[in-house]
C-alpha cells in the first residue's frame, strides 16, 4: 500500500547543474532542476547540443531540444529551440543516471552523473506521513476489515489520496433557488461612471462602446481616454461617437485625448480624476470587454446591498480567477456565445455563491466611489499595466474593504488584444514580482481561492450553457454519460471516445457516481473540464436544462448508493422531442461489465466464484441489493428496474461475443439494437523477443489485480512456487514438489499492483505502476517469458489480454469470458480450464508447465481435465 501511496504522492526537487563535457570544453547547457513525481523522474533544462539523452540500465530517453527558451536564446544569440524535458521511471536506477549530450557528429558525450541522494530522505518523510494518515483512518480501516463495506473502502482511498478519478468539491444548489417571499431587486437609478482607456484595437473599441450605449440599464456617463493610438482611425471615430452621444444625451461622454502616450495606468488615473469630480460609482472597463444586456444593475447591486465592498468583478471567458468555464484558462468565444451564456447567468439568484475574493480583475470592475476616494490612483510603478488593479485592491483591503466575484453576470473579454499577447506576458512576469514583494501572502491567498473555488457552482452552470450554445449552433446532440469513479479500462475508453468526438460534439457531460456526493457533474468543452458535486438530482437537471438535443449514454454505475434508481434518472434526462420537429433524444447502453444483469457486476457468487449467469430467482445474496432505505431488492426486481433503460436504448453496445450472449439471455428483446464493437488497443505495444529455449520460465502478470481480476489465484500461485511447487494448504500434499515446478525453473512477477489484502512473498516481486512504453525494458529486467491473465470473471473486454497478446509472448488465460475468447483465437494464446471449485493456482501451473517445459510431469490436482467438446466449442485445443 505504501508503494501505491508513494506512486501518487512522492515529490522531490533537486537543484540543477551545468552540462560540462570532459576536457573542460565550453558548457553544452544546464540542467535547471530534477523533479521526482510519484514513480517518474523529470530532468528539465537547456542545451546547445543536437540531442540530449538520459540513460539508465536497460533504457534511455533521447530527444532533440524542442522547447523555446527565450532567455537562453537572447543570452547566447541563438535563434533555435534549446529547452528539453527528459523523463525516466524511478525504478530504473537505484542510484545514478547517465546524461549524455550529442554534438553535431551525433557522438554521445557523457557529461554528468545524476545522483538522487535526497531520495531516501524524501521517502522516509513520506513514510511518516503515510503512517500518520493510516492512524487517522484507523477506525474506518477497522470497520472495513470487519464488514468489507465498499463505502468504507472508498473513504480509505480518498483519505490516502488514491482515488482513480479526482473528486470535485460540493456545489451550492441555491444557485437557481428563489424561495417564496424572496424579494430580489436591482438598482434602477444609481448613476455610474464608465472609465475606458483606448489604445488602438479600433474594431473592438467600436463594439465595446456600442454595447455600453445599448446595454447599460443605469444612468451612465463615460470617460473615454484616447492614449495616442497609432491607428489613425481611432481618434476621429471617438470624436464622432462622443459627439453623437452628447447630441442625443447632453453631457453623457467625456473624451480625453492624451497629448503623449501615457500608458494604461496613466490614462486610467486621468479617468479616475474625472470620475471623482462626478462622485458616482465607477466601472473600469477595457476596450476589449463586451458587456451584455442589463449588465450594469447586476454589477452594481452587490456594492449597494452589502457593506464594505470596494469592487465587484463578473464572470468572463478571460478573467483569471473569475474565468468560466475553466478557472484561469482563457476561452475564445464565437459571436453570440457570451450573450447566450449570460442569459443563463441572469437566472442565478443574485446572492447565491456571491464570493469574497482576494482581488478584483480590472477588465470589467465596479469600484465603490468611497474606496476610490481613499486610494484615488493606480500605482504608476506598474508601467503600461497588468497587476495594478491587484495592487489597488490590496491597498483598500488593508483598509477594511472586500472584493466580490459576481456569478450572475458574464462579460466577454477578448483579452490581450489591446496591447498584444507577447507584451502582456512580459508585463505580467515583471509586475507579479512587484506584487509578491509588496504582499507576501497574496499568492497563497489566491492559491487557497483556487483550491476552494467558491465559484465552482456557477462555473459548472456556465460551462453547460456554453456547451449547449455551441452544440445548438452546430446542430449536434450533446453526449451525457453516466460513469463510475473507479478508473480502469472503462474510464480510459470513455476519455478516448469523448476526445475523438470533441470536434463534432463540441464537448460532453459526465455524471459520475461513487464519489463523496452522489453526482459529480463534469462539463467538458474545448477549453477543458470543470466539475462539481451534488446529491440533488433535480439540481443536476436544472444545470443541464440549457442543453437541447442529447445522447444519453450509460457507461457504468458501479459504486452508486442506489443503482436500481439509475435507469429512471437517465430516462428522466431524455427529452422526447427537444424541438418542434426535432427527433427524440437518443439513448445508448454500454456493457463494460454486467451491472445491468446483477448487482454483482462481475457475476460472482457470494463465495467469490463465477458459476454462470444466475437465475432471476436465485437466493445468493451477492445477486441481491440492499437499498439506502434498508429494503432488499431481489435479482428479478433488479432486472425489472434496469429493463426499461435497455428497452428504451436506441443502441446497446457490447465489446465481445461472450458479453452479447450474457446480455441476450436476460434481455432477449434488445437483440435488434445490440451491436458488438470490440475495443482497439489504447496504445501501440512493443513486440518482445522470444525467450531462449533453455531460459528460466517467468510468468508475468500484467495490470492492477483485485479479487475479481484473480488476486487470490496470483497469491496462491506465488506461495505455491515459493514452496517449490507444493500444493497450497488444504488443496494437496505438503511434500516436496515435482522437479518441473522447481522455483529455479519457474518464477512469477506482477507488473502492476495487487489488492493489499493479497500480499505476495518476496520471491514474487510486485513492480507497481508502469507504462506500456517501458514494457520491453521491464520484461528484460524480470526475465518474463510468458503472461498470465488470472481474471476469474467473464470479462466484457480485456485490454490487458490484448496488450499481452500483442507482445508476442505466450499468453495464458482461463477459458472464460472475452479474455478466453481472445486467447483462443490467438496463435500465442493458451487456454486454461476453469473450474470455480478446483484449486485454480495448481491448474494454472499445470498448464504453464505442460506448454513451456518439455517433458514436465504435471502436478496432480483435483481438477478434472477439460472435456473434448469444450475444446471444440471454439475450434481451439485447450492446453494442459
Amino acid at each position: 500500500m505504501f508503494h501505491r501511496y508513494a506512486d501518487r504522492h512522492l515529490t522531490l526537487d533537486c537543484p540543477g547543474f551545468a552540462l560540462e563535457p570532459a576536457g573542460g570544453e565550453i558548457p553544452l547547457g544546464h540542467v535547471d532542476r530534477v523533479e521526482v513525481r510519484g514513480n517518474r523522474v523529470h530532468v528539465l533544462g537547456w542545451s546547445t547540443a543536437d540531442r540530449v539523452t538520459l540513460s539508465w540500465e536497460g533504457g534511455q530517453d533521447s530527444r532533440q531540444p524542442h522547447i523555446p527558451r527565450e532567455d537562453v536564446a537572447n543570452a547566447l544569440g541563438l535563434n533555435r529551440y534549446t529547452g528539453f524535458v527528459l523523463e525516466a521511471p524511478l525504478h530504473a536506477f537505484p542510484f545514478t543516471l547517465q546524461l549524455h549530450a550529442h554534438g553535431a557528429a551525433q557522438t554521445p558525450q557523457p557529461v554528468a552523473t545524476l545522483t538522487l541522494a535526497a531520495l531516501r530522505g524524501a521517502r522516509a518523510r513520506l513514510r511518516r506521513q503515510f503512517v500518520s494518515v493510516l492512524a487517522r483512518l484507523s477506525p474506518t480501516i477497522l470497520g472495513y476489515a470487519l464488514h468489507r463495506d465498499p463505502g468504507r473502502r472508498d473513504q480509505i482511498k480518498r483519505g490516502l489520496g488514491l482515488e482513480a478519478v479526482p473528486q470535485a468539491g460540493p456545489m451550492e444548489t441555491a444557485l437557481f433557488t428563489f424561495v417564496e417571499g424572496d424579494t430580489v431587486s436591482y438598482p434602477t437609478d444609481v448613476p455610474i461612471t464608465v472609465i475606458m482607456p483606448v489604445y488602438n484595437a479600433f474594431e473592438l473599441t467600436q463594439a465595446a462602446l456600442e454595447r455600453v450605449a445599448t446595454h447599460t440599464d443605469l444612468p451612465w456617463h463615460a470617460v473615454v481616454i484616447e492614449d495616442c493610438s497609432t491607428d489613425p482611425a481611432v481618434r476621429p471615430w471617438l470624436r464622432d461617437w462622443a459627439a453623437a452621444q452628447n447630441a442625443a444625451h447632453p453631457g453623457r461622454v467625456t473624451l480625453l485625448e492624451n497629448e503623449t502616450n501615457r500608458g494604461f495606468i496613466g490614462s486610467v488615473n486621468r479617468g479616475f480624476a474625472a470620475a471623482l469630480e462626478r462622485g458616482d460609482h465607477v466601472v473600469l472597463l477595457n476596450s476589449d470587454a463586451l458587456v451584455p444586456a442589463g449588465w450594469a444593475s447586476r454589477l452594481i447591486r452587490p456594492m449597494i446591498v452589502h457593506e464594505n465592498v470596494a469592487t465587484v468583478t463578473p464572470m468572463s471567458n478571460d478573467a483569471e480567477i473569475f474565468s468560466a468555464p475553466v478557472m484561469c484558462v482563457r476561452s475564445v468565444l464565437a459571436p453570440g456565445e457570451a450573450d447566450a451564456v449570460d442569459r443563463v447567468a441572469q437566472s442565478f439568484h443574485p446572492e447565491a455563491t456571491l464570493s469574497v475574493a482576494p482581488t478584483g480583475v480590472g477588465f470589467c470592475m465596479a469600484m465603490h466611489i468611497d474606496w476610490l476616494r481613499k486610494v484615488p490612483t493606480l500605482d504608476p510603478v506598474f508601467g503600461r499595466g497588468y497587476g495594478e488593479e491587484v495592487d489597488w485592491c490590496q491597498k483598500v483591503r488593508a483598509l477594511g474593504a472586500r472584493h466580490l466575484g459576481l456569478p450572475g453576470l458574464y462579460v466577454e473579454h477578448r483579452g490581450g488584444e489591446s496591447f498584444g499577447s507577447a507584451e502582456k506576458i512580459k508585463l505580467v512576469l515583471n509586475n507579479n514580482q512587484i506584487v509578491s514583494h509588496r504582499y507576501p501572502t497574496y499568492d497563497r491567498e489566491v492559491q487557497s481561492f483556487i483550491a476552494a473555488d467558491p465559484l465552482i457552482t456557477p462555473r459548472v452552470a456556465l460551462a453547460a450553457a456554453l456547451l449547449a450554445e455551441r452544440a445548438r449552433e452546430a446542430g449536434v446532440a450533446v453526449p451525457i454519460y453516466l460513469a463510475h469513479s473507479l478508473g480502469g479500462g472503462a474510464d480510459d475508453y470513455l476519455e478516448i471516445r469523448i476526445k475523438a468526438a470533441l470536434p463534432e460534439t463540441r464537448g460532453a457531460v459526465i455524471l459520475r457516481v461513487g464519489g463523496p456526493q452522489r453526482w459529480q457533474v463534469e462539463v467538458i468543452t474545448e477549453t477543458g473540464r470543470v466539475s462539481g458535486g451534488t446529491d440533488d438530482f433535480d439540481f443536476v437537471k436544472t444545470l443541464l436544462a440549457p442543453i437541447g438535443a442529447r445522447r444519453i449514454v450509460y457507461s457504468c454505475g458501479v459504486g452508486d448508493p442506489d443503482p436500481a434508481d439509475l435507469p429512471d434518472c437517465l430516462l428522466a434526462l431524455r427529452r422526447d422531442a427537444p424541438g418542434a420537429d426535432g427527433p427524440a433524444d437518443e439513448v445508448e447502453v454500454l456493457f463494460h461489465d454486467f451491472f445491468a444483469l446483477s448487482p454483482s457486476y462481475c457475476l460472482l457468487d457470494t463465495d467469490g466464484a463465477y458459476r454462470g449467469l444466475p437465475d432471476g430467482e436465485t437466493e445468493d445474496e451477492a445477486h441481491q441489493f440492499i437499498r439506502p432505505d434498508g429494503s432488499r431488492i431481489q435479482l428479478s426486481g433488479w432486472r425489472a428496474a434496469w429493463g426499461p433503460l435497455l428497452e428504451a436504448a436506441d443502441q446497446v453496445t457490447v465489446f465481445s461475443e461472450d458479453s452479447r450472449d450474457h446480455v441476450l439471455q436476460v434481455y432477449p428483446s434488445v437483440a435488434e439494437n445490440l451491436r458488438i464493437q470490440p475495443h482497439d488497443l489504447l496504445t501501440e505495444m512493443p513486440v518482445l523477443p522470444q525467450p531462449a529455449p533453455d531460459a528460466r520460465q517467468v510468468i508475468g502478470v500484467l495490470g492492477n489485480i483485485g479479487f475479481q481480476k484473480g488476486a487470490q489465484v496470483v497469491q496462491d500461485l506465488a506461495r505455491h512456487l515459493e514452496r517449490g511447487g507444493a500444493h497450497p494448504a488444504g488443496n494437496g500434499a505438503d511434500g516436496p514438489a515435482p522437479d518441473s515446478a522447481d522455483p529455479a525453473r519457474i518464477g512469477l512477477v506482477l507488473i502492476g499492483n495487487i489488492d493489499p489484502a493479497y500480499g505476495l512473498p518476496a520471491s514474487a516481486p510486485v513492480h507497481g505502476t508502469y507504462r506500456i512504453a517501458e514494457l520491453d525494458q521491464l520484461a528484460a529486467k524480470y526475465g518474463i517469458t510468458c503472461w498470465l491473465i488470472p481474471s476469474i470473471w467473464p470479462e466484457t473486454f480485456s485490454y490487458t489480454t490484448h496488450e499481452a497478446l500483442a507482445t508476442g509472448l505466450p499468453v495464458f488465460a482461463f477459458h472464460l469470458g472475452a479474455q478466453g475468447t481472445a486467447v483462443a483465437r490467438a496463435e500465442n494464446g493458451h487456454l486454461i480450464h476453469f473450474d470455480p471449485d478446483a484449486p485454480l493456482a495448481e491448474i494454472v501451473l499445470d498448464t504453464v508447465q505442460s506448454v513451456l517445459i518439455p517433458g514436465a510431469d504435471p502436478a496432480e490436482t483435483d481438477a478434472p481435465a477439460p472435456a473434448a467438446e469444450d475444446a471444440a466449442e471454439d475450434g481451439v485445443a485447450i492446453s494442459r
